[in-house]
């Protein structure tokens, strides 16, 4: 089975910067990663598509995100990774990733638990 483990969410202070990761684990072997995104739910419970990131690696940000995020990954180490530069406060929200995997060739799509971002002063 795998699973989805985010990490790096904390309170930070406008203008700071984070960086979010999210790795597959699971006991598994020759697993394949393809698309995965980066998702945020406010505390209006409003969900927002914040990131995405193709296996080789090309790149989509929503408004809020473009010029202040980065999406990035590292193929051998089953991570995907979110920088968050120029943190606002309207940044704060529950960050999950959502990854579309294939283990022994079977695609399906698998959610991580969130991480908690705050950004406040």
């Amino acid at each position: 089975q795998v699973q989805l483990v985010e990490s790096g969410g904390s309170l930070v202070q406008p203008g700071g910067s984070l960086r979010l990761s999210c790795e597959a684990t699971g006991s598994f072997s020759g697993i394949y990663i393809d698309v995965v995104r980066w998702y945020r739910q406010d505390p209006q419970n409003k969900r927002e598509l914040v990131a995405t990131v193709t296996r080789d690696g090309s790149s989509n940000y929503s408004d809020a995100a473009k010029g202040r995020f980065t999406i990035s990954r590292d193929n051998a180490k089953n991570t995907v990774y979110l920088q968050m530069n120029s943190l606002k406060p309207e940044d704060t929200a529950v960050y999950r990733c959502n990854a579309n995997v294939a283990v022994s060739g079977n695609f399906a799509w698998f959610w991580g638990q969130g991480t908690q971002v705050t950004v406040s002063s």
